[in-house]
């Protein structure tokens, strides 16, 4: 393994993560598509979700696991980036709708259906959605118009977009996100039951951890990671959204809600079922503190320079906001 550079001051980490999601909202925003015509209206929309905030973090994880795995260049991979942050989004506006969680603001702004009317929401979600494959589509015109490549080596770059494409459209899927969220609704709609484990942890994979997985093994196949280290990124991720959604409901138990920005407990008041409730408050620190230390030695198998990749994960984890 190559000696790489710490992050020994929080400090110095913060700075890098402010310059990497600077990056990535740039990514992002060159990528949307312009309000103009009949459809105008649906498309500011779109963008108005966009921009409204939020911290990147699934494009730079994107980003920096291709880095570690050796990837080169920022046309292809800027293409997947923008792809993940409006799926990421989509699927945000779609829970704000009245028929889900029913929310006017979100980070401090009206969301897109209680500005626009919930039709235009639905739409602009859909819309997000179907413009995220046709953003990451483009990626294959950067394949085949690169001139200074061999055939082989376009031929090679066409095949991880294929498989790149392929994964992000299983995670964002009835196998992956849409599949948890539909899997959560029915649990709700079923207050009676209390779900075991096993339930709870098919939620938090497919509902949480399937996109976190779609950015990081997006970014290790672009970068031409071998189907072992693929499966190693894959594993990493899934441990980083199973561990970020029970530190999640440890916050609403623990948190202070000055730090979060809500107030804390809600999860028990709206007789919610969590890992907390289901496992206990020291069980459950006890497990993202195992599924913290997998994901970071998964991480430390792989030569390419890591230290930020790593800390970013650590740094989810372990928020307190």
């Amino acid at each position: 393994m190559t000696e790489e550079k710490k992050f020994d001051r929080k400090e110095e980490f913060d700075r890098e993560l402010e310059r990497v999601t600077a990056m990535a909202e740039q990514v992002v925003r060159s990528h949307l598509p312009k309000a103009q015509g009949e459809q105008a209206k649906v498309v500011e929309a779109m963008n108005y979700s966009v921009t409204a905030g939020g911290k990147r973090l699934r494009p730079v994880l994107m980003w920096e696991t291709f880095r570690m795995c050796g990837g080169r260049g920022e046309e292809v991979i800027g293409c997947f980036m923008a792809a993940i942050e409006m799926i990421h989004t989509y699927s945000l506006v779609h829970d704000d709708l009245p028929a889900m969680d029913n929310d006017r603001y979100r980070r401090g702004a009206e969301t897109t259906w209680y500005k626009y009317g919930d039709a235009m929401g639905i739409l602009a979600g859909d819309g997000l959605l179907n413009y995220a494959f046709e953003t990451a589509l483009k990626a294959l015109e950067y394949c085949v118009e690169k001139e200074d490549t061999t055939d082989r080596e376009k031929l090679l770059q066409v095949g991880r977009v294929q498989q790149a494409l392929s994964v992000l459209a299983k995670k964002a899927g009835i196998h992956g996100m849409i599949g948890g969220q539909a899997v959560d609704i029915a649990q709700e709609e079923n207050s009676g039951r209390t779900p075991g484990e096993e339930q709870l942890l098919f939620i938090h994979e497919h509902k949480t951890a399937a996109l976190i997985q779609a950015a990081m093994m997006s970014g290790a196949i672009l970068a031409g990671a071998s189907r072992e280290q693929t499966g190693k990124i894959e594993k990493c991720a899934y441990n980083v959204g199973i561990a970020f959604q029970i530190q999640d409901d440890i916050l609403d138990v623990v948190g202070d809600s000055r730090e979060l920005g809500k107030a804390t407990g809600s999860d028990a008041e709206n007789h919610k079922h969590t890992y907390v409730g289901l496992k206990g408050l020291e069980r459950a620190r006890e497990d993202v503190e195992t599924l913290s230390r997998e994901a970071a030695a998964i991480l430390d198998d792989f030569p390419g320079e890591h230290a930020f990749l790593r800390e970013l994960v650590l740094h989810l984890i372990y928020r307190r906001k």
